[in-house]
C-alpha cells in the first residue's frame, strides 16, 4: 500500500483529474451556501443580465440566476455519478464475480443476458424507460442508468475471474472447503481491487454524460434543476445566438472538465497500479 501512494502522490494525471474533480465537489457541496439565492428556479431579476457582482453567472431568459442554477444542479450530476455508477459497478462484479467462478450454465446464462443488453443501444433503451414514467426524479434516472450500464463491466470482471480462479491460492482455498461466496469475497475480489476502482471512475463518468443526454433530450428530472437541463432550456431558448454564452457554455464546460478529469484519473491510476506503466 506504502508503494501504490508514493507513486499516486507522483503520478501528474492523477493529481490534475483528482484535483479538478475535487474542485466542482466542493463547489456542488458549498455551492448552495454561498450563492445569493437558494433556489435554482427563483426569478431574481431582469432577464439578459451578463455576469457582474450581482449576478457572478448572469440570468437566463426568464431572469433566474446562472450561477444558483450551475451549483445546485452540479449536486445532481454527482449524486447521479455516484448512485448510477455504483450501482453498475456492483451488477456488473456480482454477475462478472459468479459467471467467471462458476462457469458451466450459470455462465452461459448470466452471459446470455449480458450479450442481449449489450447488443441493445443503450440511449434507445433509456429512452424508452424514461418516456413511459409519469415522474422522473433524479434518484429514479440513477437506478434506470445503472441498471442499464452494467454489461461492459460484467464482461471484464468474468474475464479477470476465470484467469484468477486456476491460480494456486484458490485452489487452496477450495480444496480447504470455503464456500464459493467466499472465495469470490476474500481470495479473487482483493486481487482486482484496482481494477474495480478503475471501472467505478469509468461508470461514474458514463452516468453523468447518460444524464446529460437523458436531460438534454427532454426526459431528466420532471423536477428540479441538473446540468442538461440548463444545457437544454440554453438550446431551446436560443442562448448563443441571443448572445448570452453565460447561460449555454458554463454548464457544457464543467461536464467536459469533470468527464475529461476523471479520464486523467483512470489513466493516471493504471500507471499507478501497473508498474510497467509507473513513471519513475
Amino acid at each position: 500500500m506504502g508503494e501504490i501512494m508514493f507513486f499516486a502522490f507522483r503520478n501528474k494525471k492523477l493529481q490534475a483529474g483528482l484535483s479538478i474533480v475535487l474542485f466542482f465537489l466542493v463547489l456542488a457541496l458549498i455551492g448552495p451556501y454561498i450563492s445569493k439565492y437558494k433556489d435554482p428556479l427563483e426569478y431574481v431579476g431582469a432577464g439578459y443580465q451578463p455576469p457582474s457582482k450581482d449576478y457572478w453567472l448572469g440570468t437566463t431568459t426568464f431572469g433566474q440566476d446562472v450561477f444558483t442554477q450551475l451549483v445546485f444542479g452540479l449536486r445532481s450530476s454527482f449524486f447521479v455519478g455516484l448512485l448510477g455508477g455504483g450501482l453498475a459497478t456492483l451488477i456488473g462484479l456480482i454477475i462478472g464475480f459468479f459467471a467467471g467462478y462458476e462457469g458451466g450454465w450459470i455462465d452461459e446464462l448470466l452471459m446470455m443476458l449480458t450479450n442481449i443488453l449489450l447488443v441493445v443501444p443503450t440511449l434507445a433503451l433509456l429512452i424508452i424507460i424514461a418516456a413511459y414514467l409519469p415522474y422522473r426524479g433524479v434518484f429514479i434516472q440513477s437506478v434506470i442508468i445503472g441498471f442499464t450500464a452494467w454489461p461492459w463491466t460484467a464482461r471484464a470482471v468474468r474475464a479477470q475471474t476465470l484467469s484468477l480462479k486456476a491460480r494456486e491460492f484458490v485452489n487452496l482455498a477450495r480444496i480447504s472447503g470455503r464456500s464459493h461466496l467466499k472465495i469470490i469475497m476474500y481470495e479473487i475480489m482483493p486481487n482486482m481491487l484496482s481494477y474495480v476502482f478503475m471501472v467505478f471512475i469509468l461508470q461514474f463518468g458514463g452516468a453523468i454524460l447518460a444524464a446529460v443526454g437523458l436531460d438534454f433530450i427532454g426526459l431528466g428530472p420532471t423536477k428540479g434543476i441538473s446540468v442538461g437541463l440548463m444545457l437544454q432550456n440554453a438550446v431551446l431558448w436560443n442562448a448563443i445566438q441571443l448572445g448570452m454564452w453565460w447561460w449555454a457554455i458554463p454548464p457544457g464546460l464543467v461536464i467536459t472538465l469533470i468527464v475529461g478529469a476523471l479520464y486523467f484519473m483512470n489513466v493516471g491510476l493504471d500507471e499507478v497500479f501497473n508498474p510497467k506503466l509507473r513513471e519513475m
